[in-house]
């Protein structure tokens, strides 16, 4: 307590009292069925709830039939919500957990796809991203909006939430009243601050007549969009002292970005600083008394409870630091902190994820957005498992079924665990993604595995072992594609960062994989002094970058650094020129072929699987299981996953 007493102190707001100030925020999860709760949505919240959050903010639910922006979201004006909303709040009840249900439309922010109807927005103004014209709604259009909010928080007061919060930041129609870009009207909705704002405290009214004074009521307000004409910090804060004058609300919740078009900001990456929103709370502070959450990449109790000591906000919301670890608080009050599984920002699985239009997932946490499916208990008779290799699928599996009660001992052939990622983080700007591998090695030791480096194991070693079962996590190898020939100036993108090749002068990139691999080595050069360009046989350089919202500062980046991107090109062949390597680049839509010269070649291209030990097994009496890149070599998400799998099963 005495380590975290701002993070674990209680604090009042409204009718309630949250027992620390770790705030699970809202976030989309993919989990709703057929527009409704599911078993999912339970076992997700409770988990959080278990895992010692103080308040829990759930996903948005719907207000209005014009609002459908993607397929799984909550209809919260379907009267059936109602039972699935109990479930929820009893289960996090039962933990002694705060949850409020968070009530949104999304405007013009959204797409007619699958409502088949319009979008309505405050004006006819198309967003970035979906590009679809919204009508303007009317008058009778506003009052309508705001009778399906005030309808929805009936149901969310019925389905025992202990209140709602009124999403106006991100996308949402209310946010869209608020920012002069997306409203153009002459009218009373229009204009002025104070009448830009007016539809934001009419809904206050409306859902406050709703619930009462017995539940909570929050507003969740963007501090810094980044856009011309947007929500700036000035106007932000004397929104949130509008909030405060209506008597109407109980706290401020906060937000940086706009999405779409700087969605970027509001799921950062590890490429952006940690707590690197905190000036909006801060502002927000300094103008409101309500109690101010504040959002920015918190990933350790160490930096909330700095933020909270400091004075930048009352409350912490840690979304991802709790999809990686839904232990985080209460490993903080335990004095455990380094126990928590610490959120990489990696955007992978969570927000990539989500984009694909799958369900929430985690790269170190496998059983994020399965937590309603059951697990094995633990088992009743120990069996001997050795694990060969020591990369994020070993040491999961390792990880996985000493805590499932079995007898483990990895054995890695290097001088340490870690695998591609311990190369990958050594990167420019991928430094965090090597706390995967420190998280798994933890654990490893804290479930008692034994773990033996510097050692090789053959077939005769694994029969010397005599184990019951052999778990084959033995990774892939660089494979050199055939255009390259046998020219020792093309190199693999393993061969720079584990280490073994320095290639100065002009160097190209070839990137076959669209992502990390080939832009970060392309600036790892360029901070060593390189003139690198990239090439690519895509339309742009990196292109899962995007997925992962890395996409605009690798562009920037790459323009301060001075990084060359070609696209559309295929190399047919390289030829040795003095001192220099000419290579033959295909531009596939014109069938032109260049040849440029370049010191060096980097190769960012698929591998092959090391999986000479699992054929020499396959056949033998135990039990033998391959997983990971010793499969098929993939990203670290299916290595987690597999390792995990593997745990499960023995």
């Amino acid at each position: 307590m005495t380590r975290y007493r701002h993070l674990l102190t209680p604090l009042r707001i409204g009718p309630r009292t949250v027992r620390n100030r770790v705030v699970f925020t809202a976030h989309l999860t993919n989990a709703a069925v057929d527009g409704l709760p599911s078993d999912q949505h339970v076992a997700y919240y409770e988990a959080r709830a278990r895992g010692g959050a103080g308040l829990i903010v759930t996903e948005e639910h719907c207000v209005h039939p014009t609002d459908w922006p993607y397929e799984k979201v909550i209809r919260g004006y379907r009267p059936e919500t109602v039972a699935g909303y109990r479930r929820i709040t009893e289960a996090v009840h039962a933990h002694g957990a705060v949850i409020v249900a968070q009530l949104n439309h999304n405007g013009g922010q959204g797409s007619g796809m699958y409502s088949e109807l319009p979008l309505l927005a405050p004006s006819p103004v198309p967003d970035p991203l979906f590009r679809e014209v919204p009508r303007a709604v009317d008058d009778a259009d506003i009052a309508e909006l705001v009778a399906g909010y005030a309808t929805v928080a009936r149901h969310c007061r019925l389905g025992g939430f202990d209140g709602v919060e009124l999403q106006c930041s991100q996308s949402s129609i209310i946010r869209a009243f608020l920012a002069p870009a997306s409203n153009h009207r002459t009218d009373r909705y229009g204009g002025t601050l104070g009448n830009r704002a007016r539809f934001l405290l009419e809904v206050i009214e409306a859902v406050r007549d709703e619930i009462g004074s017995e539940l909570v009521l929050g507003v969740r307000l963007t501090g810094e969009e980044s856009i011309a004409r947007g929500i700036h910090l000035d106007e932000a804060v004397e929104v949130a002292a509008m909030v405060e004058a209506s008597g109407r609300v109980d706290y401020v919740n906060t937000s940086i970005g706009m999405a779409t078009e700087t969605l970027h900001l509001i799921e950062a990456s590890m490429a952006v600083p940690r707590g690197y929103s905190l000036f909006i709370p801060g502002a927000i502070r300094q103008r409101v008394s309500l109690p101010v959450i504040g959002v920015g990449r918190f990933t350790d109790p160490d930096q909330a409870d700095r933020a909270l000591a400091e004075g930048h906000c009352d409350l912490v919301g840690v979304v991802r630091g709790q999809i990686a670890d839904p232990d985080f608080a209460a490993k903080a009050e335990a004095g455990q902190p380094q126990d928590i599984r610490t959120c990489l920002s990696c955007n992978q699985e969570c927000i990539g994820r989500v984009g694909m239009n799958r369900w929430l997932g985690c790269v170190e946490n496998p059983e994020a957005g399965r937590e309603s499916v059951p697990l094995p208990p633990p088992t009743r008779r120990p069996r001997r498992v050795v694990v060969v290799g020591g990369g994020p699928a070993g040491l999961q599996a390792a990880a996985t079924a000493a805590r499932r009660g079995h007898e483990v001992t990895l054995y890695e052939r290097a001088q340490r665990t870690g695998g591609q990622v311990a190369a990958a983080a050594s990167a420019s700007g991928r430094a965090e993604f090597g706390t995967l591998v420190r998280n798994l090695e933890h654990e490893c030791v804290r479930r008692g595995v034994r773990v033996r480096t510097g050692v090789s194991v053959d077939h005769a070693v694994v029969r010397a072992l005599a184990p019951e079962v052999v778990i084959v996590a033995t990774g892939a190898r660089p494979h050199r594609p055939g255009w390259a020939g046998d020219s020792v100036r093309v190199v693999d993108v393993r061969d720079v960062l584990e280490g073994r090749v320095a290639p100065s002068g002009r160097v190209l990139v070839f990137d076959e994989l669209g992502f990390h691999q080939g832009t970060s080595v392309a600036e790892t050069l360029a901070e060593r002094g390189c003139a690198v360009t990239v090439a690519t046989s895509a339309m742009i350089v990196g292109q899962d970058l995007g997925l992962t919202l890395d996409m605009e500062g690798w562009q920037r980046r790459a323009h301060e650094k001075g990084i060359a991107q070609w696209t559309d090109l295929v190399p047919v062949s390289v030829t040795e020129a003095g001192s220099s390597v000419r290579v033959a680049l295909l531009h596939h839509p014109t069938g032109v072929v260049s040849e440029p010269e370049f010191d060096s070649v980097v190769c960012c291209v698929h591998q092959r699987p090391v999986d000479a030990l699992w054929k020499e097994l396959s056949g033998n009496a135990f039990e033998v299981h391959r997983i990971g890149d010793a499969l098929s070599p993939r990203r670290a998400d299916a290595a987690v996953v597999e390792g995990h799998r593997a745990g499960m099963s023995v």
